[in-house]
């Protein structure tokens, strides 16, 4: 059988659950890996080379088993539609188009029930506004943590970006560009400055280093926490807004 960048195939894992592989080639990968898209919800075989896919499919086949028992842990999906409750800086959020005018809006709507992120239209278009929503909250909150941690480390960064990634939380190119996942506003406020940390930290080491981390830890002193968390949960961020 011939497998191409790109293309899935669909494995039978011995328990019986069917699982679905996407194929990577990846040039800057020094062997072969297996990762999952969290969002798709489907293991994805990474090739350092076009010839080594084949090699890929076989990786992958041998851990049919494992991808199925990891893909059956992951969180279930969380729509942005009406009524939904979703996090916002680590705190739940009530979704309703009830209100007035046209802008999105948080308001209590009394102390004993949870706040509402009020996006008022039609809801057949609900997601799509709050995903606008919260990307415009994200790219706030990032470029004032970039700020502050880029003044701390002494260094200048070339622009930032937020982007619905699925293998990153974020990304540092070698001139200063950064790059990060909007579902980061969903997280404790904490876990964002930390990914911001980590990035600005990027741009003196680019590597992970223990120079890197010394560099984190002068931003974020208990960075190891903010990962944990991140590891741990991050799986229900990805499972938002799908």
């Amino acid at each position: 059988m011939t497998y191409n960048n790109g293309q899935t195939m669909t494995l039978r894992a011995p328990n019986g659950q069917r699982v679905r592989v996407r194929f990577e080639v990846n040039a800057k990968a020094r062997r072969l890996i297996l990762r999952l898209d969290e969002r798709r919800r489907e293991a994805v075989a990474v090739a350092p080379s076009r010839r080594q896919i084949k090699d890929a499919a076989a990786f992958a086949a041998e851990r049919a088993d494992w991808i199925s028992m990891r893909l059956q842990h992951l969180p279930e999906p969380v729509r942005f539609e009406e009524g939904a409750m979703i996090q916002y800086r680590g705190a739940p959020l009530q979704l309703t188009s009830e209100g007035e005018g046209r802008i999105a809006k948080i308001w209590p709507e009394d102390e004993n029930s949870p706040r509402l992120l009020s996006v008022p239209g039609d809801p057949e278009t609900m997601d799509l506004r709050v995903q606008r929503f919260l990307k415009k909250q994200a790219r706030a909150d990032l470029t004032r943590a970039v700020k502050r941690h880029t003044a701390t480390l002494g260094v200048g960064h070339k622009s930032i970006s937020v982007k619905d990634t699925r293998s990153r939380w974020g990304s540092c190119t070698h001139d200063g560009q950064l790059s990060f996942s909007w579902r980061l506003i969903m997280a404790p406020p904490e876990v964002l400055d930390y990914v911001a940390a980590h990035e600005c930290a990027h741009i003196l080491e680019m590597n992970h280093s223990p120079k890197f981390w010394a560099q984190v830890a002068k931003c974020c002193p208990d960075w190891k926490h903010h990962r944990f968390w991140l590891r741990t949960h991050g799986a229900s961020l990805q499972a938002a807004g799908e």
